[in-house]
């Protein structure tokens, strides 16, 4: 089936100007300023007046919930297709929390497959928070090299629920990734949450400092957590380092803050990428009663958090959607996703002019038309 989008205002996410463009099934075919089709059935969207970028991309979502960590009932519940969708989330990638025994694995590749059976770009880490790691074929690099949708492995330290991992055991878990990464031709990634103790990512400069080679394997996240933090995550990305800024839970200051402030220190804007949290249990604590309280983080912040960038920061539209587009695709080294080219996957999203989600494609399919989401979750209403 072919799509042709006419009259597109086209941010690839560098800016092209306004384009046509030709999808063909689940790929992008041919871009150029007017494309006319004759002889084949096709279907037409008129995008004049509207933002067309790369479908967005978020690195680091429960999506089966994250653990439960005030009892069973407090478990967090899955996520749904439509609220991806209503988030431009075209390629999402799942993981285990702090919970990698209630929350299995199993359930974790059976809802990537889910959703992407349901029409989005599904991936997913092995392991969980812990050590050992939890895997499903015996070892993390069997798991990249053997299950289809295992891209990376996930890693928890400076955090008090962490199993506290040495700078010997971080390594040899990157040698696992590494393995089963260029095994598989996944590339692989260790993406380490980050909590919020004094340490922060000091190993993991270290291992950036003795073994250069290793960085592109390194994937830290939640470096606003905390001031400190935040100072570490400077170091680390102006070390040629990835740095996640989380849009969810925990934060000192305002990720689209801690954007200008990155790259006021020298961090290549090419190193940042914004990430939700989505469906993790936010913690907080009252500073007067000492109460925990938590809540799922939300899922939509990403795309508002650009919108602050371009309308308060003034950064170019084209750099800070790199941030949910390019950045993380390259992040996770996945080739044919978060630019606007011929051959790369057609995964699309629509702003109007004050950068509101209007339209979504996934995989060359409509998903949201005005606003309106029309292909859900075979079990959402």
């Amino acid at each position: 089936m072919f799509t042709l989008i006419k009259n597109a205002t086209l941010y690839a996410p560098a800016f092209l100007g306004v384009n046509d463009i030709l999808l063909a099934g689940e790929k992008i075919a041919y871009i150029d300023k007017k494309i006319t089709l004759t002889g084949v059935p096709f279907q037409t969207i008129n995008a004049e007046g509207q933002i067309v970028t790369p479908g967005f991309i978020d690195q680091h979502v429960h999506i089966i919930g994250g653990g439960g960590q005030q009892g069973y009932a407090s478990l967090v519940p899955d996520v749904c297709m439509s609220e991806l969708v209503a988030c431009g989330t075209t390629t999402v990638l799942g993981l285990l929390g702090t919970d990698g025994f209630v929350k299995e694995l199993s359930t974790l590749y059976a809802k990537t497959k889910a959703l992407e059976d349901d029409g989005l770009s599904a991936y997913m880490l092995t392991s969980y928070y812990g050590l050992p790691p939890k895997t499903l074929m015996g070892s993390v690099a069997d798991d990249l090299i053997f299950i289809d949708k295992v891209i990376g492995c996930k890693l928890a330290m400076s955090d008090d629920r962490s199993a506290f991992p040495t700078e010997q055991e971080i390594l040899r878990l990157i040698n696992q990734v590494r393995l089963g990464g260029f095994t598989s031709g996944k590339g692989g990634i260790l993406h380490i949450h980050l909590g919020g103790l004094p340490d922060g990512i000091k190993i993991l400069i270290d291992i950036a400092r003795h073994y250069p080679t290793l960085i592109s394997y390194l994937s830290p996240t939640h470096l606003i957590r905390t001031e400190d933090l935040f100072m570490q995550a400077i170091e680390f990305g102006r070390m040629g380092g990835m740095i996640d800024f989380s849009t969810g839970g925990t934060k000192f200051d305002q990720p689209h803050h801690c954007v200008m402030k990155a790259l006021e220190a020298g961090v290549p804007l090419e190193q940042i990428t914004f990430s939700s949290d989505g469906h993790g249990g936010v913690r907080r604590v009252n500073p007067k009663s000492g109460e925990v309280t938590y809540r799922p983080a939300p899922l939509d912040l990403n795309l508002k958090e650009v919108r602050l960038l371009v309308q308060e920061t003034g950064l170019p539209l084209e750099q800070a959607l790199m941030l949910i587009t390019a950045n993380p695709a390259r992040n996770l080294k996945l080739q044919c996703k978060g630019r606007i080219d011929a051959g790369l996957d057609a995964d699309l999203c629509f702003l109007d002019d004050k950068l509101n989600l209007t339209d979504v494609i996934a995989r060359g399919k409509l998903v949201m038309h005005k606003g309106n989401i029309i292909q859900k979750g075979r079990y959402e209403k």
